[in-house]
């Protein structure tokens, strides 16, 4: 059945998504197209770019990883529990959303760094840890984060940008996960229970499968966030190269050197690399639907 008015809503998407993504994306292909062969594999290639790919692609993945783990825990806490407070902890979600990414970068660098509470905290636990493992001649906390005499650091190390990235990107797994566990039908739980079913095995083999769609589009929406971000990355991250430097950071500063083919040759990369990486996880989400149902 031909909805109606189809050939002019179709008309009307294709054109606006054109204007809005394939002209402006179809430009940063061109930009790009002004280096020669050689010198765009030269650009991409180059050691401190890589380390910037490997540093986003990695903290952008880890922080969307543990927001799906503890959104997921959030978001079933917050619609299946009654309790005090229940209503500003769901508005306090929302916060990452609202305040410019500046403002919670200057909150995460002031809260994370050495004379931060969160910091300060970190370095002291982080000695304690290094002096214990000296004592017993311990070499599993020999890690690149601690020493002995700065402790744990978060503030201007690759730690304290997979936490910035985690901050912004809580509230796309728990708003996406809330409504899939709002409309899960509860009859089936209680069918599950009548037939022998205990409390475990109905939220793993039952409702967990049901969920895993949303679950897998949270995780999506949180990872593209975190590779596109800058604001709040760059407080934190002190952006020191082949150390905390983001990609988005060594754009601009390409950008800033009005050197755009370099520039639009780095993101060209990281705008194939997030189209692959996207794709694979639309596909494995589109797998995930299929065997639910």
């Amino acid at each position: 059945m031909v909805l109606p008015g189809f050939r002019i809503t179709l008309g009307f998407t294709l054109t606006y998504t054109a204007l809005i993504v394939l002209i402006p994306l179809s430009l940063l292909v061109w930009h790009a197209s002004h280096l020669t062969a050689a010198d765009f594999f030269k650009t991409v290639g180059n050691p401190q770019v890589v380390a910037s790919y490997k540093l986003t692609f990695t903290a952008s993945f880890l922080a969307a990883l543990t927001n799906a783990v503890f959104g997921f825990i959030a978001a079933w806490a917050l619609v299946r529990y009654r309790f005090p407070g229940r209503k500003i902890l769901d508005s306090i979600i929302d916060i990452p959303f609202a305040i410019p990414t500046a403002v919670s970068g200057i909150a995460l660098t002031t809260i994370c760094a050495d004379s931060g509470w969160v910091g300060g905290l970190a370095k002291a636990y982080g000695i304690k840890l290094v002096e214990f493992a000296e004592r017993y001649r311990l070499d599993f906390f020999d890690v690149p984060l601690l020493d002995k005499v700065d402790g744990l650091r978060i503030a201007y190390t690759p730690l304290g940008v997979y936490t910035a990235l985690v901050f912004i990107g809580l509230p796309f797994v728990v708003r996406t996960l809330q409504p899939a566990i709002t409309d899960f039908d509860k009859e089936i739980e209680e069918a599950a229970h009548s037939l022998g079913a205990n409390r475990f095995q109905t939220f793993w083999r039952i409702i967990f499968p049901s969920l895993v769609p949303a679950l897998v589009t949270g995780f999506v929406l949180a990872f593209a966030r975190a590779l596109g971000e800058y604001g709040s990355v760059i407080f934190i991250a002190g952006n020191i190269p082949f150390e905390t430097e983001i990609t988005s950071q060594l754009i601009y500063t390409q950008l800033e050197e009005l050197n755009y083919p370099k520039a639009t040759a780095i993101a060209l990369v990281m705008l194939v690399a997030s189209f692959t990486c996207m794709f694979a996880i639309n596909m494995i989400q589109w797998y995930s639907a299929r065997y639910s149902k």
